[in-house]
């Protein structure tokens, strides 16, 4: 089963969408890679979903990705004595490490690190937003705070601090066991929540030692100070609009989007843009115009994948929702200016880009070239053509399955399991063999193949052949 669209859907499994029956369905309906919010569910339940999501790939014939979404760290105040409080927009209210509940004027903060980040003028939000609250001095112990946005406040509600670096890993002990339980499933991607810094993400990837792609979520402003170093360390990111949205102004998250999608075409790796895509679909059978727009923003801005959370999750219509983002994004690539509007956003430095690969996404621009063939041991080489966005469809073939489930992600990419080749010849013949046995070109149609010599040697695209798909063979 080929995909009619270059840019991928990536739907969160939950309740509504974890029967083995609706993950083909979801599959057949366009889902690329399938979430685990690892938020959510015990790991027995997850590990049924995986099994039945390797299952479904036999049944529709194309490799499905799985990303398995670490929760984080959770920050919340503590309890109230007498239930919730209503905060007046300047009144004194005390956050202090007393665990003793807490009334109208103070409550317990268990969190040390918030406490030790804390100096005057900086901001807390709490609840989602709703309150909002100025630190006016702090200490061991303690932050005193004037109330701007009032509100009732009950306990255990979120906190968020988004000018301030806290002093903590992303990764809590809940969600080291998670990933442990991930990876000996065999999940393909890792995603690490609450990235405020590279180090973050150098931490995940020593645990991980290469057994999975690790992405980060960029949820939080302090991460955006830094994104081209955490970037560099990540092998894809996404866009999470709705963490994103709580800790800065609603007119500054769509440029912290793009900004986020620029920085990840350039180094080519692949960008999710998440949260509320098609969110009024939890329970209408039909977006808003607004909601389709927003998909449709980012495909003509060039994004590898779009996500959905609660629409495929918990929703009432799962299998709507990813059909409908499908036709979104078909339609979207059937727009003649399409092309040009999604390389508007191309930024990336040549300098640094592989000159093989450049060149032959440069010559599959000829009518004549059909489909680009990428031989391929890590993906390195599939990515590289993805980024330079060419139009044609681009066929990874690599002896690893993990590579090939791992290239689910990847825009434009049709990715199949294929032997090594161990010579020029076998080179040609496997990539327009398989290339026309999937339907990417008819017989006698023109290929670009890219591979690397010595066969197997990850990151060695030093070879550029032409070929044409076998013609039939005549009858005597």
């Amino acid at each position: 089963m080929i995909r009619a669209r270059r840019s991928r859907i990536v739907a969160t499994i939950g309740p509504a969408s974890s029967s083995p029956e609706m993950i083909v369905t979801l599959a057949k309906a366009g889902a690329d890679v399938f979430r685990l919010n690892f938020s959510h569910g015990a790991h027995e339940t997850h590990a049924a979903v995986y099994k039945a999501i390797r299952e479904a790939e036999t049944v529709v014939g194309r490799p499905l990705g799985v990303l398995a979404d670490l929760q984080g760290p959770k920050l919340r105040v503590g309890k109230f004595a007498e239930g919730p409080v209503m905060l007046k927009p300047g009144q004194a209210f005390r956050f202090d490490s007393d665990p003793t509940p807490g009334d109208e004027t103070r409550v317990h903060l268990p969190h040390p690190e918030i406490l030790t980040a804390m100096r005057p003028g900086a901001t807390l939000l709490l609840d989602d937003g709703k309150l909002r609250m100025t630190v006016t001095e702090a200490g061991p112990g303690y932050a005193n705070t004037k109330v701007v946005n009032g509100g009732k406040l009950s306990e255990r509600k979120g906190v968020a601090v988004p000018d301030v670096v806290i002093p903590m890993s992303p990764l809590t002990a809940k969600d080291r066991e998670d990933l442990a339980f991930a990876l000996r499933l065999g999940v393909d991607w890792i995603a690490l929540s609450f990235v405020q810094a590279p180090e973050d993400m150098a931490e995940l990837r020593r645990i991980v030692e290469g057994r999975a792609a690790v992405l980060a979520k960029i949820e939080k402003p302090q991460a955006l100070k830094v994104l081209g170093p955490i970037l560099d360390l990540c092998d894809g990111v996404m866009v999470a609009r709705g963490d994103l949205g709580v800790e800065m102004a609603p007119e500054e998250v769509p440029v912290a989007q793009k900004e986020i999608l620029r920085a990840a075409r350039e180094r080519g790796i692949p960008v999710i843009v998440a949260t509320q895509m098609l969110e009024s679909m939890t329970s209408s059978p039909t977006p808003t115009r607004a909601e389709a727009s927003d998909v449709a923003n980012a495909v003509y801005e060039g994004a590898d994948a779009v996500m959905l959370s609660a629409e495929s999750a918990a929703g009432d219509y799962p299998e709507e929702s990813v059909s409908m983002m499908n036709r979104i994004i078909e339609r979207v690539e059937r727009d003649p200016r399409w092309p040009e509007l999604m390389q508007a956003e191309q930024s990336h430095d040549d300098d640094d880009a592989d000159v093989l690969v450049v060149a032959a996404a440069g010559a599959a621009k000829a009518g004549s070239t059909k489909c680009l063939v990428a031989f391929t041991t890590t993906g390195a080489t599939a990515r590289r053509l993805a980024r330079e966005r060419p139009l044609q469809p681009v066929l990874a073939l690599s002896p690893e399955i993990n590579a090939v489930r791992r290239m689910t992600l990847v825009w434009g990419v049709e990715p199949r399991v294929s032997a090594q080749p161990d010579s020029l010849e076998v080179v040609t013949t496997n990539a327009s063999s398989k290339a026309l046995e999937l339907g990417l070109v008819a017989p006698g149609e023109r290929l670009l193949v890219v591979a690397g010599t010595p066969f197997g040697a990850p990151g060695a695209a030093n070879l550029l052949r032409l070929a044409h798909a076998p013609a039939p063979a005549r009858r005597r």
